[in-house]
C-alpha cells in the first residue's frame, strides 16, 4: 500500500471524442509518483528506475494517465491500481535459474525417435532390384 502523501494527482481533460462533456469537464487523471522521495525499499526503488517503461521519466518520476472512465473518482482509482500493480510486479524476486540436464529416459526417447526417423527416410529411398 502506498501512502497518499507520496502520490500527486491532478485532474486533466481527457482526449478523444465524447461531445460537450469531455470539452468542459476535467475527468481524466494524471498521477505522479516520485521514486526517490518514496518510502519504498532501496532495491525496489532501483528496480523501478531501471524499468524499461515509458511511464518512468529520466528524473525518476512515474507518470500514469488514466482516462478510461467518465468520472474522476473511477479514473483516480484506476491510476492508483495501475501504480500498485507496477510496484508489485517489480517487487517480486525472480528465482535464480539452476541449469539442469535431461534425464536418461529423455535421452533414450530422443535417440529412439531419431533412429525411427532415419529408418523412415531410408525406406523412402530408391528401390534397387
Amino acid at each position: 500500500m502506498i501512502p497518499e502523501n507520496e502520490i500527486r494527482i491532478s485532474a486533466i481533460r481527457a482526449q478523444g471524442s465524447g461531445g460537450q462533456n469531455v470539452n468542459k469537464v476535467a475527468s481524466a487523471v494524471a498521477l505522479f509518483f516520485d521514486i526517490s522521495a518514496s518510502s519504498l525499499r532501496d532495491e525496489i526503488k532501483q528496480r523501478l528506475r531501471n524499468l524499461n517503461d515509458r511511464r518512468v521519466t529520466a528524473d525518476g518520476v512515474i507518470v500514469i494517465k488514466a482516462q478510461s472512465y467518465r468520472s474522476f473518482e473511477k479514473n483516480r482509482a484506476d491510476a492508483i491500481l495501475r501504480l500498485e500493480e507496477m510496484i508489485a510486479r517489480v517487487s517480486k524476486v525472480q528465482k535464480k535459474r539452476r541449469p539442469t540436464k535431461p534425464g536418461k529416459g529423455a535421452r533414450t526417447r530422443r535417440l529412439d525417435s531419431k533412429t525411427k526417423h532415419g529408418q523412415t527416410k531410408t525406406l523412402r529411398g530408391r528401390v534397387d532390384y
